[in-house]
Parts: C-alpha cells; structure tokens; sequence
C-alpha cells in the first residue's frame, strides 16, 4: 500500500492506492460490469446457436464411424477456437486509452492482465458448458464413461475448456499489440485461418509445414478429441457404404468345370489343402476325387462344360 500525504491549508489529505492483489478484484468486479452493460453476454447465447447448429449437423455421424468422428472432432475444436478467440480480441485495445490514464494514476498492469485472464477463464467455463448441454440436446450422443474420470462429459468438457481457453488467451495477446479495434479484428480471421488449416486435422499438410502444426492451438486439441472419442475403433463408414452398394451388384460368370478344378489342385493355398483333405467316406477324401475328376479320361466332356450365370458380389461374399 502507498500513501500520499497532500497538504492543504487546513487538513492533510491521505491517498491510498490499492495493492496489487486488491487491483485483481476491482479489475474482476469491473469486467463484470461491463459483462452486463456493455452486453459482452452477447458471447453465451452466440456459442448456444453455434453449438446447436453444428450439433444438429453432426449428430447422425459423430461417434459412429471413424470418419465422421473426426470429422465431428475437428468441428467441435472450430467451435472453441472461434468462441475463444471472439471473447478477448478487442478487450484490451478497445480501453488503450483508459489503460495508460489507469496506469499513470497508479494501476498496476499485471493486476489488470490476472484479471482479465480470471474473467475470461470464466466466460469460457461457461461457454463449455453452454456448448456440451445444447449439442447433447440435439442428439449428439456422449458415451457414458470417460478416460480419465467415470464420466465422459467432464473429460470432454476439460478439454474444450482448454481449446477455448487457450484461443481466448492468444486472442488476448494480439488485444494487447493491435492499437485499434479495426487493426485487432483484421488479424484475427487471419489467425483463425492459420489455426484451422495448420491444426493438421482434416487437411493434409507438406511435409516442409507440418512442424508448425505443433504452434497452434487446434492441433493439440484435436488430438485430444479424437483419444477422447476413440477415434481408432469405429468402423469405417466409406467402406461400409461402398460394400453395400457393391454387393447387390450383377455380373455375368463364365467358368468352365475344368477351370474350377484347375484352381482346387493350388495345393500351396491353406483353405484347399484343407478342403482336398476333407474326408468324404473313410478312406476317401475330397482330394481324391478331384484327382479323379481331373485325370480320368471319361471325365473330360464334364470338365469343358460351361458354367455360365448372373452372379451378385453378395452370393460371392457370402
């Protein structure tokens, strides 16, 4: 604490600053003021729309295959970097002027700064929080146990709590560098493209560029995600799709009985030499008889008849 004693003509007059501890509350109070008057709530409705609609989008696909968990994962990480990063792009240089006035009449700028860090930390828990409970209402579906706890939800919320946090944090250093409003919100659509496609994500890298991947806030997250969601051991829905169109597809065989023996006398494989062994009576086995088949002369108008049909890729599978 610093006094200043002011002499007047009939009394002393007594200044008192407040210390650096008490300048993080009057600083935590304040931006919550302005929380409300200055509508920066605007943030928690704008992150309920955002995460309903992206929700509702990946909701059919998200934790079903492995392709659309990543793709849901890679979304979600969007999500917290573009709410973070709106949250604290112009809090600082939109008061540059109030800040050296601040800070000439003794305010202490690392007590402004905590502060700033502790409100935004909590309008991003509240972010989280908004997100997790819109998209689990428009049916995106959360598995019940976690990694790292016995519940899912507080898993994944950590970590779109760190996205988010991290982002605002970042957001809140360029706030700190750009002098103007307009100078801060030109920098950030570059900063948020720079995030997205460098995340290393969806979108395949060169190899001279992927150390930057590690610069970026999105790449850690989501990696994250994807561990979260396991992602490795969801089926692929691509091939699951491709299968199915393939298999009730015609096509026309024309084999010859002398071509499918051909192929029963491949010894080396282990499915026909299973099969050769097969025992049809007791001292006879299926290999026996295709030996029979192929040798005998009486045998040789049956082994160039035709075996001519239609054919799905399914009877073939099956």
């Amino acid at each position: 604490m610093v006094d200043k004693n002011v002499k007047t003509s009939k009394r002393h007059l007594t200044i008192r600053h407040c210390g650096r501890i008490q300048q993080i509350g009057v600083f935590f109070v304040k931006f919550f003021r302005l929380f409300i008057y200055q509508r920066d709530w605007i943030f928690l409705p704008m992150a309920a729309l955002i995460g309903g609609i992206v929700g509702f989008v990946i909701s059919s696909y998200f934790m079903v295959t492995m392709e659309g968990t990543m793709t849901g994962a890679f979304v979600l990480v969007c999500i917290c970097v573009w709410n973070g990063s709106f949250n604290s792009i112009q809090a600082i240089c939109r008061e540059r002027d109030v800040v050296k006035r601040e800070h000439r009449s003794g305010m202490h700028i690392s007590s402004y700064i905590i502060a700033h860090m502790l409100y935004q930390l909590v309008l991003c828990l509240l972010q989280t929080i908004i997100t997790l409970a819109v998209t689990y209402l428009v049916g995106v579906k959360y598995p019940s146990e976690g990694m790292l706890t016995k519940w899912f939800l507080l898993d994944f919320g950590i970590t779109v709590l760190l996205i988010t946090y991290a982002a605002d944090m970042l957001s809140l250093w360029i706030s700190t560098l750009a002098h103007t409003t307009t100078i801060a919100m030109t920098i950030m659509p570059f900063m948020l493209v720079c995030q997205l496609i460098f995340s290393g994500g969806m979108i395949p890298l060169p190899e001279e560029v992927k150390i930057l991947t590690d610069l970026t806030v999105a790449c850690p997250g989501f990696k994250a995600m994807a561990a979260q969601t396991d992602t490795n051991s969801r089926p692929y829905g691509s091939i699951n799709s491709m299968l199915g169109t393939v298999e009730g597809m015609e096509f026309e065989v024309k084999l010859t009985v002398g071509q499918i023996l051909d192929l029963l006398r491949k010894t080396d494989n282990e499915s026909i030499r299973d099969l050769r062994e097969t025992e049809v009576s007791t001292y006879v086995t299926l290999g026996d008889i295709l030996d029979q088949l192929i040798t005998s002369d009486q045998f040789e108008e049956l082994r160039a008849e035709n075996l001519t049909g239609f054919r799905t890729v399914g009877d073939v599978l099956i």
